[in-house]
């Protein structure tokens, strides 16, 4: 039986059915970035506008200098956040978020609004999964 996708599609249906499979890659990579739990909690912490680093660790509790520093680069290195630095004495650098970030974090809000709003719900399955 011939399985293979003629199309040129990374599948045949559902929601990769229209992604060229070239391209799969690149955004399965992109889906990581922008589904971690860090990236989605620094978009959400940037809609009220810049911030500096240390406002960003304060907004995001939890996560660690190293895993902040992280997130920045790899959330400028993808365009999603500008990273400014100003000739000041102490120095000051702000991150805000670019047009494409301001795009995703529509839905980043709508995800951390979801996570919010079952968080209970979600908690009392776990709680009956573990009890024997």
């Amino acid at each position: 039986m011939d399985v293979s996708n003629r199309s040129g599609a990374a599948a045949a249906a559902g929601p990769c059915a229209n992604i060229p499979a070239d391209q799969m890659d690149f955004i399965r990579k992109i889906l990581d970035r922008v589904g971690d739990k860090w990236s989605l909690l620094v978009i959400a912490a940037l809609d009220a506008g810049p911030l500096r680093y240390t406002d960003l660790q304060y907004r995001v509790p939890g996560i660690s200098q190293r895993m902040l520093t992280l997130t920045l680069r790899q959330l400028q290195h993808d365009g999603l956040i500008t990273r400014t630095a100003y000739a000041e004495v102490p120095p000051r650098v702000e991150y805000a978020l670019t047009t494409l970030g301001r795009g995703l974090h529509e839905i980043v809000a709508s995800l951390v609004g979801w996570a919010a709003d079952h968080h209970d719900e979600i908690r009392d399955h776990h709680a009956r999964a573990t009890t024997p």
